[in-house]
């Protein structure tokens, strides 16, 4: 009696009896050549991964990188300890790189689809400096409304934007006047992160996990907040988003508030105006820009903001460009993830602001 394997050279014949006498030590030729891949000398593997790294530095091409990771365990582990974080390199790579702070020098430039029949938002990462590209995808996120709420379901899944999908990272969740919205993240933002206690913690908790280390959970990541306009005033809207950024070397996240930057009034044109440098072509009440004002100049060290910024470096801009297409940009001490959940609380109509 026989049992047929597969091969990479081809079908072979493997005895049951022997995979009993040998105490089931037979080792198919797939865990065979996994094991030649990760038996190269470590130098010439460094060698090889570090050019892969340097060469293939700007997506489609990219995905060479990720393809060297995938090989086998070893080869995941030095393509890891070679590619750098985004604040280094101004990279995104992998997908937990998705929830790591963007650049510290220059903003990464994304873009952000719309498609308003099934209210979902695609979220790319730029290829080149036209708004029309094809894009990278990075995350997907659908919006859902409830009786008392508004719900943004946010996924690595292009296809499956749903409450029960697998590639479910995170979520964004208002109040009834879709004035205030809490961002949820499906893993600890920092060692020792307690879960939010919500209804929705068990819907989500088969999600899918950017670390597979840690359990899938809610975790409560920020908020962002709109001013409401009680006289009705025609003035833009404002807004302040409260955020928990873990820094390097701190056991947890101390919160970072950014507030948007007050457009001038252009007599010419008759309208409030913002200088988005080129990157945004049409006036949208939705468009804005978020900044880190400078911390007091006294402040308890318990209190102390772990990022000092100042008024003129934006730190997050969103613009439209077209019908259902916006332009964003983000850069430390934001990620993607965050970036990508603010942005979406400036969609929809908010009487309450306006």
């Amino acid at each position: 009696m026989a049992q047929r394997g597969a091969f990479s050279g081809g079908a072979a014949v493997v005895p049951v009896h022997q995979e009993e006498d040998e105490g089931g030590d037979a080792v198919s030729e797939e865990e065979g050549a996994e094991d030649r891949w990760a038996q190269m000398p470590p130098d010439l593997l460094s060698d090889i991964l570090g050019r892969v790294e340097l060469s293939e530095d700007r997506w489609p091409v990219r995905k060479n990188v990720v393809a060297c990771a995938c090989v086998c365990k070893r080869w995941r582990e030095i393509t890891m300890g070679i590619v750098s974080s985004p604040p280094e390199s101004g990279k995104i790579t992998f997908p937990y790189s998705l929830k790591q702070p963007g650049p510290r020098d220059l903003p990464l430039q994304c873009f952000i689809k719309r498609n308003k029949k099934t209210s979902t938002f695609y979220l790319y990462l730029s290829l080149s400096p036209k708004f029309v590209d094809k894009g990278k995808f990075l995350l997907a996120a659908r919006r859902f409304r409830r009786s008392a709420c508004t719900e943004y379901i946010v996924s690595l899944d292009a296809d499956d934007v749903s409450p029960g999908s697998r590639g479910y990272v995170g979520r964004l969740r208002s109040n009834f006047w879709g004035t205030k919205f809490r961002m949820y993240d499906s893993q600890p933002p920092f060692e020792g992160a307690r879960p939010a206690v919500t209804r929705a913690r068990r819907q989500f908790a088969g999600g899918k996990q950017v670390s597979p280390q840690e359990p899938a959970g809610s975790y409560e990541i920020g908020q962002v907040s709109y001013r409401f306009n009680l006289f009705r005033s025609k003035s833009p809207r404002r807004m302040t988003s409260t955020l928990h950024c873990p820094q390097p070397k701190e056991d947890d996240a101390k919160p970072i508030v950014l507030c948007n930057k007050a457009p001038r009034w252009h007599e010419h044109l008759q309208c409030w105006c913002l200088n988005f440098h080129g990157r945004v072509t049409v006036a949208s009440v939705k468009n804005f820009q978020l900044a880190a004002p400078p911390a007091p100049a006294r402040q308890d060290a318990s209190s102390r903001r772990v990022f000092a910024g100042d008024e003129e470096t934006v730190l997050l801009q969103f613009g439209k460009v077209g019908d259902d297409l916006f332009t964003m940009d983000f850069r430390q001490p934001l990620s993607a993830f965050q970036a990508f959940a603010i942005c979406l609380t400036s969609f929809g109509t908010k009487l309450a602001c306006e």
